[in-house]
């Protein structure tokens, strides 16, 4: 599923058919600007659209999504608790800032503890998937040569005959990490 299109579906309350690509774009970022801590403004300013505008977004997000709330309230209130918070792997991220009496310090450190979570697990699991696949092309016969990683891409080069079996492992090896 199209997590942006099913959002703008949800949040537009149109059939995801109907989602414009326009609508999308516009939810794509209000996704990403939600859980890493974006302001009514800066989403604003992301969106090309009034502070109002912006506001109500966030606000019907929260609505639809009230856990996405609760997990990002949860990682502050960890983050001030014990000073860190974790990946689902369980790696670290120390966040001594949540502390600081600056508020644009302490704010910074709130995002970075919504953030690190998130993106820190999605580190970990491609991280887990190259190790996997380095490992699982040679154990297959496979000539084939993880190249390269682009955000939460593989990238392979071998033999063209290989391509159909390298795709079908690079497929069920990342949604296994």
């Amino acid at each position: 599923e199209d997590i942006h299109r099913a959002v703008a579906a949800l949040i537009y309350n149109v059939p995801e058919t109907d989602v414009t690509s326009q609508m999308r774009s516009a939810m794509k970022a209000v996704n990403y600007g939600i859980i890493y801590g974006m302001s009514a403004h800066g989403l604003a300013n992301e969106l090309e659209c009034s502070h109002e505008e912006a506001a109500e977004f966030i606000s019907a997000y929260f609505q639809r999504y009230p856990a996405v709330r609760a997990f990002l309230d949860a990682q502050i209130e960890q983050a001030k608790r014990l000073g860190y918070v974790c990946t689902v792997l369980g790696r670290r991220r120390h966040i001594r800032e949540i502390a600081s009496p600056d508020p644009t310090v302490r704010q910074f450190a709130e995002r970075m503890a919504v953030n690190a979570p998130i993106q820190g697990t999605a580190a970990d699991l491609i991280k887990r998937a190259m190790i996997r696949l380095s490992g699982e092309l040679p154990r297959r016969g496979l000539r084939s040569r993880l190249l390269l990683q682009v955000h939460d891409e593989l990238v392979c080069e071998g033999p063209r005959e290989e391509a159909d079996a390298v795709a079908a492992l690079l497929r069920d090896t990342m949604e296994q990490a």
